[in-house]
């Protein structure tokens, strides 16, 4: 990256005021748009890494604040709820811009993973997760708003392909870090948002210096290709001009962004049950060490993250994205059900579960990564403007259907409550010797009750995601993009002769 290109992140005369005046007055060249496209995927990953480190340790947690698993479940449905309104606040992002929502939104998260651990009692606890909640609302609107502006849609699938990678190496991290370093740590929790804390500042330093954004006349342009350069800085002036941002949220409330929104939200329904309860299903169901679950689960959160990149490159190489969608959920179906049948088998291997979930994990990237770009190529037919409010409706549906079904999910599998509390019950009625008092003794039937329950519980819940998955095939048909890769093709190609011929007349 040479040192005069204008729009580097290291350009000459830096000043404190460019910590917060962000906008860059061209489209910048490919070498300094990869590395704002790489900061942007770094701090998403670290910003979910953080949000997602409590559920690696969950059992602990549960265990040190003596939480019920209804109550830790509460506390996730309260943090998604006000999530979905901290995403509805990011769609201001449109005027006041991304990046300044993103770096000092690494902050705030960095010094709540650090004082997380200070947590007097589970009230306080939750009341951290829950600010973390907000944060984590407006940036997933903040970040894949800057990912699109640096993304033509020649080429958005692997960009947001790259951009999903936040969430999933971000738990990725999660179970990786807890299983290699909680059995060397007493297997304590806090270690955990220490670690993640530290790592949290650190990005925030990155990105207070390194990310930069599009100013409005830029960004509120549709670039198909890398080619529209030119063109997309001819028209800046006018474009930022002429823009209609007159009832942004009516613009953009209209089906065919509502029901793919709404589709993709409950698709994932399986994705988010794995972030906050794989952890707890694997340990209580399977009988797993929560060292063990995580590295369970770091397979699961591996696959899914090379299939989102593989996957992202294929749909632009043949520059579709709905047969990508549909081949992905017939497998996320099929495996899903597979998973299900499992879990009344306490006694299957960590081997198979592995290879079950990894094919799981493949199903939902394939159709994950074509969805994130055939939604902001939608948003943009409507209003390449208004990217961050079509983003935060996307948003606002994700969280509120998450706290939904994290609050129905207790009651489809109230058994989990009681085996949550077991190693502390069977640790009392070994300190108790011959003679346990019958309370115990009480408690350790109901303990064997919700053992024998639990298998048959979390199957219906597998059933709800299963069908989830399948309703996610009709809600994703009203978004753009051609089913045939010929037809795309020629799409593209008919665009490339129409600006040579806009570029050749002016």
């Amino acid at each position: 990256m040479a040192p005069s290109d204008p729009t580097a992140p290291a350009a000459a005369g830096f000043t404190i005021d460019r910590l917060w005046r962000r906008g860059l007055d061209r489209y910048p060249s490919t070498g300094s748009r990869y590395w704002y496209l790489a900061v942007a995927v770094f701090v998403t990953i670290i910003l979910y890494y953080e949000l997602y480190v409590a559920g690696g340790v969950a059992p602990l947690v549960l265990e040190h604040f003596k939480m019920s698993f209804i109550y830790y479940v509460n506390i996730l449905v309260l943090a998604n709820l006000v999530g979905a309104f901290g995403s509805l606040a990011a769609g201001l992002a449109d005027r006041w811009g991304r990046a300044n929502l993103v770096a000092y939104g690494l902050l705030v998260t960095g010094v709540l993973a650090l004082i997380t651990p200070l947590a007097p009692n589970k009230f306080v606890f939750g009341l951290f997760a829950v600010i973390g909640g907000v944060v984590e609302g407006m940036c997933l609107v903040a970040t894949p708003a800057l990912v699109r502006d640096f993304s033509p849609q020649i080429g958005r699938a692997s960009a947001m392909g790259f951009w999903t990678l936040g969430p999933v190496v971000g738990s990725l991290v999660v179970s990786f870090v807890a299983n290699r370093t909680l059995p060397h740590l007493d297997n304590s929790w806090s270690s955990q948002f220490y670690i993640v804390g530290v790592v949290g500042l650190v990005a925030f330093v990155i990105a207070l210096f390194g990310l930069r954004e599009l100013k409005p006349g830029l960004r509120d342009q549709v670039m198909v290709s890398a080619g529209d350069r030119a063109l997309i800085e001819a028209r800046a002036d006018s474009a930022e001009r002429t823009v209609d941002l007159d009832r942004p949220w009516a613009q953009m409330l209209r089906l065919d962004i509502l029901a793919p929104a709404l589709g993709i939200s409950i698709f994932l329904l399986i994705y988010y049950t794995a972030v906050g309860f794989f952890t707890v299903y694997l340990t209580s169901n399977f009988g797993f060490t929560t060292s063990k679950a995580n590295g369970i689960n770091t397979w699961y959160w591996a696959i899914n993250a090379i299939s989102l990149v593989v996957v992202g490159a294929l749909s632009d190489r043949l520059r579709v994205r709905k047969p990508f969608m549909v081949a992905g959920t017939v497998l996320a179906v099929v495996m899903t059900f597979i998973f299900m049948t499992r879990t009344t088998h306490p006694d299957t291997s960590s081997t198979t579960l592995i290879v079950i979930i990894a094919l799981l994990s493949l199903g939902l990237a394939t159709a994950y990564a074509p969805w994130m770009a055939a939604f902001t190529e939608t948003i943009e037919r409507r209003n390449p403007a208004l990217t961050a409010t079509g983003l935060a409706i996307w948003g606002w549906i994700l969280r509120i259907v998450v706290c939904l079904a994290f609050f129905v999910l207790p009651y489809v599998v109230s058994a989990v409550d009681k085996l949550v509390e077991a190693p502390a019950v069977l640790a009392q009625v070994k300190a108790a010797g011959a003679n346990p008092p019958p309370a115990l003794l009480a408690e350790v039937g109901k303990i064997k009750s919700a053992a024998a329950d639990a298998p048959h519980q979390w199957q219906a819940w597998w059933w709800v995601c299963i069908v989830a998955e399948i309703l996610f095939l009709g809600l994703m048909l009203p978004l753009v993009g051609r089913w045939s890769p010929k037809a795309a093709k020629a799409d593209a190609e008919a665009h490339e002769r129409e600006v040579a011929r806009l570029t050749g007349a002016s």
